[in-house]
């Protein structure tokens, strides 16, 4: 169950970025050219420690009768590091990336696996998305990679997954920036939320809506509380959050 607690009616300015807002106000241009990244750390809000798994399902939904197929997730922060190459200044600049894995099943069967590339900006502490590599399933094969991008190939750029812990109502940004691939932008949009699941109890916790304006209409919600990072993604709820 979740409970709003309280909900300030504030606009701010995003303290990570200097520039480049679209016309729609979600700014897609990052000082990346100011950031020493590093695959280590993370943010209240979203975790780089390696070892960290966090379970999902959509089971109250389904007992609800609100969904009719029972899903299935796993987040894994692996221990694994990708080297990406991002334009800084007309130079090409490695950054090392933590790797997380997304495991999602639907009925049982294999539905989406990703691997997911982040890095924390030093300066900031923001979280910086770099891509991901998308197997999408049919019947345990390979059918498509569709959403799959990386910074620093066909003009794809870091977006910014999740700001440091100055959180602010209203901001608006772009989590990735790969024209014709993968736009997916946020919204703050809760703020000083419990949140009552099988995970636990969380409180201070913030809500975020994404869209893109590949998908018109389309809108998820997220809810990120401080320690555990992602709780709830639509339907699906933390049921368990392991650490090592």
């Amino acid at each position: 169950m979740i409970r709003h607690k309280a909900c300030l009616a504030l606009l701010g300015f995003l303290p990570f970025a200097v520039a480049a807002q679209n016309e729609e106000g979600f700014t897609d241009h990052f000082p990346v050219e100011e950031c020493i990244f590093t695959p280590f750390g993370g943010n209240d809000f979203f975790s780089l420690q390696p070892g960290r798994r966090t379970f999902f399902n959509n089971a109250r939904c389904v007992a609800a009768g609100e969904c009719e197929d029972r899903e299935d997730l796993v987040i894994n922060v692996t221990r694994e590091l990708k080297k990406v190459w991002i334009d800084d200044d007309r130079e090409r600049r490695p950054v090392w990336t933590r790797v997380i894995v997304e495991h999602e099943t639907e009925n049982g069967e294999v539905k989406e696996i990703s691997r997911n590339y982040f890095a924390m900006c030093l300066r900031s502490r923001d979280v910086y998305y770099f891509g991901e590599d998308v197997d999408i399933y049919e019947d345990g094969v390979v059918v498509s990679h569709e959403g799959g991008w990386l910074a620093g190939r066909h003009g794809a750029e870091p977006g910014i997954i999740m700001p440091d812990s100055a959180f602010l109502l209203g901001q608006r940004y772009y989590q990735e920036v790969a024209p014709g691939l993968a736009l997916d932008r946020a919204e703050h949009v809760g703020t000083d939320l419990e949140i009552d699941l099988q995970a636990g109890n969380f409180d201070d916790c913030i809500e975020v809506t994404e869209t893109t304006p590949l998908e018109p209409g389309s809108e998820s919600t997220k809810f990120y509380c401080p320690g555990a990072g992602l709780v709830v993604d639509d339907d699906l709820e933390a049921i368990a959050i392991h650490r090592n």
